[in-house]
This record gives structure tokens, C-alpha cells and sequence, in this order.
């Protein structure tokens, strides 16, 4: 049981209890110092010696890594043969329609493109509970990243809404900048250009903020390792003269004390607290969207596919995801949300991938069929 299988397998009794935790708000407690995992053995009573072989199961030099915990995660519920998981129900925190509105309340969002989200999984069947649970022994040709999914399913709304070709987007910017300056006292219509703007700099001082955070990181325990008795008069040696250094050079720098550590929280943005910016859930849709009847439809009637060529079967990933290839809207919509769930921008657009063809899946058999006529 080394430290990333133990985190693999306290993400299987959350998702056993369905509690609600994802395994991106896992790893990001983690990271955050909420949950241990560097350096552990600092955390170990004085009566145990830990030393030797068990070092390298303890000894973690490097962040936990979402596919890698997942799959493990997988691995290990196949090892230990258990059975299917409790049923994820509309009622669960990881059916898609409540982390869609989860996300979209952390992502400052309009409220009203909840039941976009929830039209879309209701028409591709995502929200089923036999697509839902988890289940080692059936085998499945895939299970469910239920963070990654939801997210994927609010990148797919958004370019329902807007396209995001760098283009059509900024044009509905411009039309609801001047409802919003022609009708001051009304519901202001959402503003595309401005929330990217907002969530830029936002998301640019985050991640300024964890650049800086891990390149500090001190990586060696206060507590030295030992592979034997033998080695431990030359280790400790060694790591006084470490943190005489360390406190040397602190005086010099005159760095300032650390922050206090703040609560665990699956929310790393609270738009509602702050005053100093623009909180666009109240925000409205109506002119982006149009009556035709009884339903309302999409001001933009384009879409683009995020890929037209899925890899083979033997391929550990689905398809490829180079940023050269794709608008500065969407690479942004898709380093934010990446960014949240501390994940790689590739894996949420393998998921955009999937979450498309399921819907278009008339428009991608098309696709394929026209391919396959210019190879003949």
C-alpha cells in the first residue's frame, strides 16, 4: 500500500458511501496540507521506527496525479472483487445535475444554465443509475469521472451558447453590453466578454499562487528517514546542518511567516462573499436565447466538434488534444475548469469528446462515413 494507493483507496470507501467528495477536492485537500500524504511519517507515534524497506512506501517526493489515483482506484476495487457500488441517484452529489450546478455557482455562471446542463444529460442518458454506479465486476468498457463528466457537460452548454470559435461569442458580448447600457434597471443580460475578463485575472493569481506555493515546497521532513540503525547518526547530521541553513537564510530574506491554514472547503471560489468583483448568477440568458413556439433555442445556431477523429482501440487515451489546434476561448474555458479540478486540459477534452458524440452522434457517423468514402 503505497501513498497513492492509499489515497486510491480512501477515494473508494467515499465513493462506497457516496459522500460528497470528489476525487479533484480530494487531491486538492492534499496538496492544501488538509490531508496527509508528504512526508507521513511525521505524523507516526515515537514508537514507530520507521526505516528500511518501508521507506519507500512512505518516502513521496512528487503531487498525486488524477488519472493515476483513478485508475488505481479501479485496479484496486477489481483486486479486492467487490460488488456493485450503492446506486447514484438524482437525490446523490455525484448525479451530473448536482455537481453541474456545483460547479456553475464555483465557475460564476448564470444560474439559468442549469437546465441547459440538465436538458443535455437528460437527452444523452449520462443521469441513468446503471450508467452512474460504479461497478467492478461487470467489466465496463469505462466508468465514470464524475467531477471531469459534469464539467465537460457545462464546456459542451457553453458552446451551445456562444460556439466559442473567437468570434460568435464577443458578438453576443457586444449585443448584451448594450441591452445591458440601454436598460440599466432591468436583469442584466449576460456578458460573456466580461466574465472572461473577471475570470481571468482570477484564475491568473490562483495559479500564480500554487506556482509559487509548489516550487517553495520544502520536499525533505523535518523528521529524518533511515534505511538502518547504522545511518541514522550521518542522517540527522546532515539534516541539522540543513535547517541551520534554512533558518540562516530566512533571517537574510527576512521572509515573511507563513498564512494560517484555511478550513477544507469544496468550494474554492465563493462569487456570493465577494463584494470586490462582478457575481453574474442572477445574470439572464434571455438574449442569447429565442422563442421558436414553445421552446426556446439557441441564438447560435453553429457548432463545432472538439474532435472528428476518435484514436484506436488500443490507444490509452481517446483522441488528442493540441492548444495550436483549437480557439483562444475554448483553450481558456478549458485551462479554467482544468485549473479547478487540477486536472490536465487533454483529459477534460477527451471528455468534451465523448459528452459530443453521444450528442451528435448522427453528426459524427456522417463525418466518418465521408472519411471513409475519400480513403476508397
Amino acid at each position: 500500500m503505497t501513498m497513492p494507493m492509499t489515497l486510491a483507496f480512501c477515494y473508494l470507501s467515499l465513493l462506497w458511501q457516496r459522500e460528497a467528495i470528489t476525487l479533484s477536492d480530494l487531491l486538492r485537500f492534499v496538496e492544501d496540507g488538509h490531508i496527509p500524504y508528504i512526508n507521513i511519517h511525521q505524523n507516526f507515534p515515537e514508537e514507530m521506527k520507521l526505516y528500511g524497506r518501508d521507506i519507500k512506501f512512505f518516502a513521496t517526493e512528487s503531487w498525486p496525479v488524477y488519472e493515476d489515483i483513478y485508475e488505481k482506484m479501479i485496479a484496486l476495487a477489481k483486486f479486492l472483487d467487490l460488488p456493485r457500488f450503492p446506486d447514484v441517484t438524482e437525490n446523490c452529489f455525484l448525479h451530473p445535475n448536482m455537481l453541474c450546478m456545483k460547479y456553475l455557482m464555483e465557475a460564476n455562471l448564470p444560474d439559468e444554465m442549469n437546465s441547459l446542463t440538465c436538458q443535455v444529460i437528460r437527452m444523452i442518458g449520462i443521469g441513468e443509475v446503471n450508467f452512474l454506479t460504479f461497478d467492478p465486476i461487470t467489466e465496463k468498457t469505462r466508468t465514470v469521472k464524475y467531477d471531469v463528466q459534469a464539467v465537460a457537460i457545462i464546456v459542451v452548454v457553453l458552446k451551445l451558447l456562444f460556439l466559442l470559435n473567437d468570434n460568435v461569442e464577443w458578438s453576443l458580448s457586444s449585443l448584451a453590453q448594450e441591452n445591458n447600457e440601454n436598460n440599466p434597471k432591468d436583469r442584466p443580460c449576460f456578458d460573456f466578454r466580461k466574465w472572461y475578463q473577471i475570470m481571468k485575472k482570477v484564475i491568473d493569481e490562483k495559479q500564480q499562487k500554487q506556482e509559487e506555493f509548489r516550487a517553495k515546497y520544502q520536499w525533505k521532513s523535518e523528521k529524518p528517514l533511515y534505511y538502518s540503525s547504522g545511518d541514522r547518526s550521518v542522517v540527522y547530521k546532515r539534516r541539522r546542518m540543513v535547517v541551520n541553513l534554512q533558518k540562516q537564510f530566512s533571517i537574510l530574506v527576512d521572509s515573511a511567516s507563513n498564512p494560517e491554514k484555511k478550513k477544507p472547503s469544496s468550494f474554492q471560489l465563493n462569487w456570493t462573499e465577494d463584494q470586490n468583483t462582478t457575481c453574474f448568477h442572477g445574470h439572464s440568458l434571455e438574449k442569447i436565447l429565442q422563442k421558436k413556439g414553445k421552446s426556446l433555442i439557441t441564438l447560435n445556431s453553429l457548432y463545432w466538434l472538439s474532435t472528428q477523429k476518435f484514436c484506436k482501440s488500443y490507444c490509452k487515451h481517446v483522441t488528442t488534444y493540441e492548444e495550436s489546434n483549437f480557439s483562444m476561448s475554448y483553450q481558456f474555458v478549458l485551462n479554467f475548469f482544468s485549473f479547478l479540478l487540477r486536472i490536465k486540459a487533454s483529459l477534460l477534452h477527451e471528455e468534451v469528446s465523448l459528452i459530443e458524440k453521444r450528442l451528435f452522434y448522427k453528426k459524427y457517423e456522417n463525418k466518418s462515413k465521408a472519411s471513409k468514402s475519400k480513403k476508397a
